[in-house]
Parts: structure tokens; sequence; C-alpha cells
């Protein structure tokens, strides 16, 4: 057998053990890593690179909403943030096509500002849009340093790509509809399916050593809200509320829309005090923010009813002692933390 036969079976062995190990992770039974699809693209990432026999290579998420692009893997670097449209990435994105440069360095839209804080030399670079089942450009494949003389050849290695690029084409739109079915459409926190999840995760996971915290909270007379400016303020003042919320958690804890004006945040790494320390903030927070609703100025409050997580309980007997304690803020004034 020649070197050039056994280079090509080398390739295959090593694509074999990727896509074996791609249907292992979508077999597995733990159900945070079905709901966690970073394994994933980072296997499909590592796919992409070997199958054009690059050095490393990188899968970049479309965030419209946003207006970004952001590593969803990256083999070799740590997620990295660009405004959407720039770099290669993004110029590949808003041509709707591949782009080869075995010259970077020399060519104007190439960042080196990676490379010059990792001290990494950059000699030939591959990009591939990623578009959706409807055609809807979602994403960029980037293949770096192919190890040929040569660089990149743009026909040969799109073709060798598509392969990569279409598996994360299906995988970024299936994590799309994931994410959409465990958020609140209008209020963008994650919703009672995402606390389920969330709270199985931390069961199953905890060591025991690490306490943890639970508050629950509503807008006072929500209802007069809409019954005075419309639906749709209350619409906003639920928006509203939800930065508020999103904003004054760390990026350890969860916040999530219950249903209606209720609201929880999980805490990590929190006692009871800690707990009411942060409803209190929120509490202050609100009492004293202004929702803005077509120039009308809108005040309201909160109450609060917090808890220690027991986690040898299920959900429910958690939140229901946290519920307990919100009606007893309502039934003692309203805008308070009641532990």
């Amino acid at each position: 057998m020649n070197k050039e036969a056994i280079k090509n079976d080398e390739m295959l062995d090593r694509i074999f053990d990727i896509t074996h190990s791609l249907y292992s992770q979508m077999c597995t039974t733990d159900n945070n890593a079905k709901n966690n699809h970073s394994e994933i693209f980072r296997l499909i990432t590592e796919l992409g690179s070997v199958i054009v026999n690059a050095d490393r290579a990188s899968f970049w998420k479309w965030d419209k909403d946003k207006h970004e692009l952001w590593t969803t893997a990256a083999v070799g670097e740590d997620r990295i943030i660009i405004p959407e449209n720039t770099g290669l990435v993004g110029k590949a994105l808003s041509m709707k096509k591949a782009i080869v440069t075995n010259d970077p360095y020399n060519c104007p839209d190439f960042n080196s500002d990676v490379d010059k804080k990792t001290g990494y030399v950059t000699n030939s670079i591959m990009v591939m849009p990623i578009s959706n089942c409807k055609g809807e450009f979602i994403g960029v494949f980037q293949a770096i340093n192919k190890h040929d003389e040569n660089g990149f050849d743009l026909e040969e290695d799109q073709r060798r790509l598509s392969l990569a690029a279409f598996i994360c084409g299906i995988a970024l739109e299936s994590d799309t509809f994931l994410d959409d079915s465990l958020h609140d459409k209008l209020t963008k926190l994650k919703n009672r399916i995402a606390f389920h999840n969330d709270y199985e995760y931390l069961r199953s996971h905890s060591c025991g050593c690490e306490k943890r915290a639970l508050f629950i909270c509503d807008i006072d007379f929500f209802k007069k809200i809409n019954d005075t400016y419309g639906h749709n303020a209350g619409d906003e003042a639920l928006r509203h509320v939800s930065s508020i919320l999103g904003s004054s958690i760390r990026s350890c804890d969860g916040v999530y829309r219950w249903g209606g004006e209720e609201f929880i945040v999980l805490l990590s790494d929190a006692s009871l005090d800690d707990a009411v320390a942060a409803a209190e903030k929120i509490r202050k927070t609100i009492m004293e923010s202004v929702c803005v609703f077509e120039s009308t100025e809108i005040k309201m409050t909160m109450s609060f009813g917090c808890t220690e997580l027991d986690l040898s309980l299920s959900a429910e007997d958690n939140i229901k002692v946290a519920d307990e304690k919100l009606y007893t803020a309502k039934q003692t004034g309203r805008n308070r933390v009641i532990a």
C-alpha cells in the first residue's frame, strides 16, 4: 500500500471515529446532553477540518437579533463574537458564497487580532455559508490552514466541506427549534419546560455540598395595568420586568417566566439569605423604574416569596413553599419579600 493510500485510510478512520461519536451523542440518555448541542457542534466542526485536511475549524452562528456572528464550536479557540458584517465570515454570509484566501495577511477582510494575541500564524482560510431547509443563511463554516503548501482549492474543498456544512445546517436548525421551545416568546426568558429541565439536571448532578435557593415573584395589580392601559401595555410591562430580572442575576443563575405575570429565579450557590438579598435588590429596582408605553409612564411593584431548595423534593414541592411565601407577601401589603 502506497503512502497516499495509507493517508486516505487514516483520514477515513478519523471520519468514522467522529461520525460514531456523533451517533453515540445522539443516542445518549442524558437529557442535559440532548438539550445542549455544543458537543455535537464540536464534533461536526472537527469532521469538517478532517475532511478538508485543515489544522483547525470553527462554526459560526448568525444571531440576527443581535446582529452578531459567534462561534458555536471552535477547534483550537474559545468562543469569539464579531459584528455580522465583519471579517471573512461576514463577507461570505453577505455574498452568500464560499470564499478562499491563501494569503490572509494581505486580504483586507481578514482580522488578524486573534493571531496577534495567540501567536498563531494563519496561512490559508476557507469560509462557507450555511443555510437551513428553507434556503435561509444561518451561519458560516470556517476552515483554517490546509495541510498543503498550495492552500485551499475553492472548487474541490467546497465539494468536500459540503457534507459537514450540510450536517451543521441541520444541527443548527434543530438547535434553534429546541431553543425556541425552551423560551417564552414575549419576554425571551426561559419557560416552564426549561425550568423543569434545569431542575432535574440539578437533582441528578448535585453533590449535596452546594446550597441553592429559589424565589417566585409576580407583578402587583397586573390586571389593573391591562384594564387601564390595554393588553399591549401589559405585554410591555412584562417585557420591562423581564429585562430587569434578566440583567439582575448572575450567569450561573436562571430566570423563568412561570406563567402570566409570575416569574421564578433559580440561584446557584446561594443560601436563603442570599435569595432574600437578591429579591430585595430586584424589588427596589422594579419599584424605582418606569415602564414607558406609547409615551405613557407606568409604575409598578412586585411581591416575592423565597425558599432554600431541597433537591430531595420535586420542583413542584419547592415551588409550593415559595408560593406560600408569595401569598403571604400579597396578603400583607404587597411590594415586599417574604422568606
